[in-house]
């Protein structure tokens, strides 16, 4: 009686310890990752092509897109917020390069948080081409089959300061003291 006993408690306690380690196994499977980075890809390639429908068409209809301007709320404004920026701004070797760390499960398995670098050419109707590049990160969402876009954050790495004169002097003549 007390063996029968002893299992079923030993039972009862696996059946609640099962769900809870399946909880934090938070483990992204790869055909799953291969699925977000091929999303990259599209967004790469529509960017470089200034197709701002199809940039749109890979978010979900309630996105969220923050800018360096401020957040952009829906796909119908993402899309126009990629055709006017466009209309500025001619667009060419945009390469997302995501960090393969940062791939992880938020909450369920239908919502992947991913986050990387990413850099881009831009170049106005007149001037030179200006080389530009940051951080990123989104949480991609199921829908059906496909994966989406459901919030898209982004930032520009400002270009390194300019050494102050006095100091870049010091430090050459510093450097062109011969030594005792």
């Amino acid at each position: 009686m007390k063996i029968r006993l002893l299992g079923a408690l030993v039972g009862l306690a696996i059946s609640f310890a099962l769900p809870t380690f399946a909880q934090q196994n938070k483990t992204v499977d790869p055909q799953i990752i291969e699925q977000i980075i091929a999303v990259g890809k599209k967004y790469d390639e529509a960017d470089n092509n200034n197709e701002a429908a199809a940039l749109a068409a890979l978010f979900t209809e309630d996105a969220v897109f923050v800018t360096d301007t401020g957040p952009v709320y829906g796909r119908q404004a993402i899309e126009k917020w990629f055709t006017d920026d466009f209309q500025e701004w001619r667009h060419s070797d945009h390469i997302t390069k995501g960090d393969p760390n940062s791939i992880h499960i938020i909450g369920t398995a239908d919502n992947i948080a991913s986050a990387g670098e990413w850099s881009l050419t831009v170049q106005g109707k007149s001037g030179d081409p200006i080389q530009l590049n940051g951080h990123y990160s989104m949480i991609h969402t199921r829908e059906g089959n496909d994966w989406k876009i459901r919030i898209d954050t982004w930032n520009i790495t400002p270009a390194p300061a300019a050494p102050e004169a006095g100091r870049t002097q010091r430090i050459n003549q510093e450097t062109a003291k011969p030594s005792d």
